[in-house]
């Protein structure tokens, strides 16, 4: 069972789509090489529908005052060991810069976070959002590999995901943990039949190589980036492996590179045990009835409750799939994505206090990637192989058990279901790469480096560490005293206008600038 490790943009990009259907009131010191792929030149076209792998939905809608959002496919190797083998396609999204020609500095590359979420999906959705961005960049993303059209990760069908993500995934019993044990065997074996020729690829070092190929594609000096989540420790990796080729780059929401798989879980729980605290605190606050509790302690006891009654009887929930305990924990985390959903995760709860669970489960399957026609893109593919891929470290069930007491008194409520988030490695074919990401950067431009203290799914304290690690003079922290995965889409007005200046006029921020 893959953590829930999205960035914001993504898990909010399909939330929104899911949730209206079912709510009525919805309205280097080099290059990276590549042979002679750093010559090809991309054939631009107005982009297609996404494809199933990719969310699936309508094609992009147009650009504001007009133009279109165009895509592309590069050609980068499938074996950065043999740049002259095999290829891949990885699939690009742009939006052409809005302002004037002679004004343009180049374009600017974002990773929204995951790992595996589709980036050309991604953009379009929050395209507006960066319209200032644009006066003087084109907008570029993309699937990483691995991701979407990328040379996608598959594992099962749609009919056995519904299947694995409606198990047990806090198993409180020895028939319980078999039964969890297997179930992510077979998850990761049908990764292994159905991918097998790009599972060792996936790693981000390797994605890391491609950002610096669509570098020079692109026809930059250097890389302007944009990374969200996931997207810091790739655009870390970058710096670490090409360091004089970092131009101005801005790290949101950052993950703690300092880490390794247990601590992250770890951290993760202490992060989303914050926002519930949080989420409480606010919706008893307020000058009207908290309809889901008298106190900040209540909300949390009434939400405990819930749970233990569904592992044992699930409610009903979108015909003719129930709401299990591990599918409305999985809701409840996506709700804390963002503050902009509490709401959504208030009429939830009343809602299956009442035996109506469609509403956490719509947020469980928007965090799964599962759309209301019941097709899965691959983001829980891609996000097991990547992660698989990159951590060393492989647990057992009796590790986890071991670990269950602090990983509880850390959260609670999600603290079983990410400490047996970690046996989704166990019986992985690829062998993981490090213990962590190395970022150090000396050399490096500076890097804007934003953590949000109120942040579920990266805390806080990893802008620091990733500042740290990049190495003197390279990071620079902004802090942003907010609720939420991620800082700049906030919509807060001093951190967009820190990022900004930071981005179209090179203007570094004091280091330990503070925005609320």
């Amino acid at each position: 069972m893959p953590k829930p490790s999205r960035s914001r943009a993504v898990a909010v990009a399909v939330s929104t789509v899911l949730l209206c259907s079912v709510l009525a009131a919805c309205t280097d010191n080099g290059s990276s090489g590549g042979g002679d792929l750093s010559a090809q030149k991309l054939d631009w076209k107005d982009c297609p529908a996404p494809s199933t792998a990719e969310g699936g939905g309508d094609s992009p809608s147009p650009l504001p005052h007009g133009g279109t959002w165009q895509c592309a496919t590069m050609k980068a190797p499938l074996d950065w060991n043999k740049p002259k083998g095999d290829t891949i396609g990885l699939a690009l999204i742009r939006a052409k810069a809005s302002g004037a020609q002679s004004r343009r500095i180049g374009s600017l590359v974002f990773n929204f976070g995951g790992p595996g979420g589709s980036g050309v999906t991604t953009l379009p959705s929050f395209g507006q959002d960066y319209a200032t961005l644009r006066t003087r960049y084109d907008l570029v993303s993309f699937d990483p590999r691995g991701v979407g059209r990328s040379a996608p990760v598959k594992c099962e069908d749609d009919q056995q995901l519904d299947a694995y993500f409606q198990q047990d995934a806090t198993p409180d019993d020895a028939r319980e943990r078999t039964d969890y044990v297997d179930n992510t065997k077979e998850f990761n074996a049908a990764c292994e039949k159905n991918s097998e020729k790009v599972l060792p690829h996936v790693r981000t070092t390797d994605a890391a190589r491609d950002m610096d190929l669509m570098r020079q594609v692109l026809g930059d000096d250097k890389l302007y980036y944009f990374g969200i989540s996931y997207g810091t420790e790739l655009g870390g990796v970058y710096a670490h492996l090409f360091p004089k080729k970092v131009g101005r780059a801005v790290f949101d929401a950052v993950v703690d590179p300092t880490q390794d798989a247990e601590q992250s879980s770890l951290g993760q729980a202490k992060g989303f045990q914050l926002a519930l605290d949080n989420f409480a605190e606010d919706c008893t606050s307020k000058t009207t009835e908290c309809p889901v509790g008298n106190t900040a302690q209540d909300v949390k006891d009434r939400i405990a409750k819930l749970l233990k009654d569904l592992d044992s009887k699930p409610i009903s929930g979108i015909f003719p799939r129930r709401l299990t305990q591990t599918a409305a924990t999985n809701g409840i985390a996506q709700a804390l994505y963002s503050k902009d959903f509490w709401q959504y995760l208030t009429e939830g709860l009343v809602q299956a206090y009442q035996g109506d669970g469609r509403i956490l489960l719509a947020l469980s399957d928007s965090l799964n990637g599962r759309n209301e026609n019941g097709e899965y893109s691959n983001i829980a593919a891609a996000n097991v192989a990547i992660n698989c891929a990159d951590d060393k470290a492989r647990y057992n069930p009796g590790f986890v058990e071991q670990k269950l007491p602090e990983f509880r008194s850390a959260s609670p409520l999600f603290g079983d279901f990410l400490a047996w988030s970690m046996v989704s490695c166990t019986d992985w074919a690829v062998p993981g790469a490090a213990d962590h990401p190395d970022v150090s950067a000396p050399g490096a431009a500076p890097i804007l480096v934003v953590g949000n203290t109120g942040d579920p799914a990266t805390p806080y304290e990893g802008a620091k560490k990733m500042v740290d690690s990049l190495g003197p003079g390279v990071g620079v922290e902004l802090t942003y005293k907010g609720q939420g995965h991620g800082s700049y889409d906030s919509k807060n007005k001093c951190v967009q206008a820190a990022v900004n200046g930071f981005l179209l006029n090179g203007k570094v921020p004091k280091a330990g600038t503070v925005c609320s």
